[in-house]
């Protein structure tokens, strides 16, 4: 009997013998390996660009001699970054609050009450967005071997199934099962081991700048405060 050669022994036709099942979970792996490094990639460039903003505000802000140098610089650049957003609602949570008064329940209480309130909805909200994309990654990181390995189990039962159909152990009849197993079980950790890195790298990056967020709401109502006595 001859041997298969090296063109009947590649992936693509490893792939393009197996069944619906086995195509349809590599398809998935694929398609969360491409979320998972998506996510990644917009993030870490995201990333990136915020802290430079952010180190570009905060070195304004601390160097400003009055509240009304940050509210032109944000007037002229805009809120771009957590620290100028948070900034831009406390200042405009002061004003309104200077005209109007506490003339709705939502406005309801002293001015530092109606202060902190308004700077921890904007903190909840950074928080959140900051967040965006962690479930993913945490979804393909800790369902992507499960995958894999239902991949890799189908592919090894086909392959028994083969063996049995063929009456031998021929390898041309048992290299596509197990070439389909290994495959899923390689893809499936391709998408779990950067998922896993990157959100456990990113979940500890959102504490630190929740820890620094609520580190800069507490002196920016002390300062508020100061200005208001």
């Amino acid at each position: 009997m001859n041997e298969p050669t090296a063109a009947a022994m590649g992936f693509g036709n490893f792939i393009a013998q197996s069944d619906l099942v086995g195509k349809s979970l590599l398809v998935l792996l694929l398609a969360m390996s491409a979320a998972s490094w998506a996510i990644i990639v917009v993030k870490g460039v995201l990333h990136a660009l915020r802290k430079r903003r952010s180190h570009g505000f905060l070195a304004l802000f601390w160097n400003a001699t009055t509240l009304d140098e940050v509210r032109a610089e944000i007037a002229t650049h805009g809120a771009r970054e957590p620290y100028a957003h948070l900034s831009a609602h406390a200042l405009n949570a002061k004003e309104h609050y200077a005209r109007h008064g506490a003339r709705k329940l939502a406005d309801a209480g002293s001015e530092e009450v109606f202060l902190t309130r308004t700077i921890k909805k904007v903190l909840d909200e950074e928080t959140r967005s900051l967040e965006n994309g962690l479930t993913m990654m945490a979804t393909v990181g800790a369902t992507a071997p499960f995958v894999g390995l239902l991949g890799t189990v189908w592919g090894i039962m086909n392959s028994f199934i083969g063996i049995s159909n063929a009456h031998t152990t021929n390898l041309a009849v048992v290299a596509p099962g197990i070439a389909e197993a290994l495959l899923a079980t390689a893809l499936g950790l391709f998408a779990a081991i950067p998922a896993v890195i990157a959100y456990n790298r990113y979940a500890t990056e959102l504490d630190r700048l929740a820890n620094r967020f609520e580190s800069f709401m507490e002196e920016f109502s002390n300062i508020l405060q100061r200005q208001t006595r």
